[in-house]
């Protein structure tokens, strides 16, 4: 794929996320109730795309680490490789792993121990002697939402400048945001924030599978990625 190519790929993902976020805030100014029900339900538009573009961005690192294997770059290849397991596990856990889709029946212990009795992980509740521990609302939900934001907001803008933080960055090839994602990351927690609606969290989801995969074929670091 040529630097052209990947470069009008990159504008088509940015106008896709500007286009959600407009249309996400028009929804919710013409009915919550569609917007919950139709528009961000459970197996709808929303969810499934989310679980399309991280799968598309798990095809993205993979593409990137056959180019590293091509340099005999053995430490980026192996953390690109690891990056794009991740991804696609996600894209898993997103849908559940296929379940709604083709219908099968959830075993016994995601019954037990899986909030919503689907076959995932990030719904699991983790008994401890402290109480129950929802993977969704902590280490899935404001936890991971931080270092999402740190990722997409801050570390743009630390790149450039800390130096051992660009080296060990570029060191196991992990994909910096530009500016242009930074600006659309926090306009997304902006437009999250100040609507009140079931649901909204699943259009931020969205917005970072597209944000992901936009990163991941033009980062800022993309000599060392590549």
């Amino acid at each position: 794929m040529t630097l052209s190519t990947i470069r009008t790929i990159d504008k088509i993902l940015l106008g896709v996320i500007v286009a959600v976020l407009v249309l996400t805030v028009g929804i919710y100014f013409y009915s919550t109730d569609f917007f919950s029900l139709t528009y961000a339900r459970e197996d709808g538009y929303v969810e499934y795309g989310t679980a399309i573009f991280l799968f598309v961005a798990s095809l993205v690192l993979m593409m990137n680490a056959r180019s590293l294997k091509a340099r005999g770059a053995s430490l980026a290849l192996a953390c690109t490789l690891f990056y794009a397991l991740l991804f696609f596990f996600a894209a898993g856990e997103e849908i559940s792993w296929g379940q709604r889709i083709f219908g099968w029946e959830t075993g016994e212990t995601f019954q037990e121990i899986n909030k919503q009795q689907e076959t995932n992980l990030h719904n699991l509740i983790v008994p401890t002697p402290w109480g129950d521990f929802h993977l969704a609302k902590t280490l899935f939900g404001p936890i991971l939402t931080l270092i999402l934001l740190i990722y997409l907001a801050v570390l743009p803008l630390l790149y450039p400048r800390v130096g051992w933080i660009k080296r060990t960055l570029d060191r196991i090839a992990a994909p910096v945001p530009g500016t242009r994602h930074a600006v659309l990351a926090v306009a997304a927690s902006l437009v999250i924030a100040a609507i009140d609606v079931s649901r909204k969290w699943e259009v931020y989801e969205l917005v970072f599978s597209l944000l992901a995969t936009s990163i991941f074929l033009l980062p800022q670091n993309r000599e060392h990625t590549t």
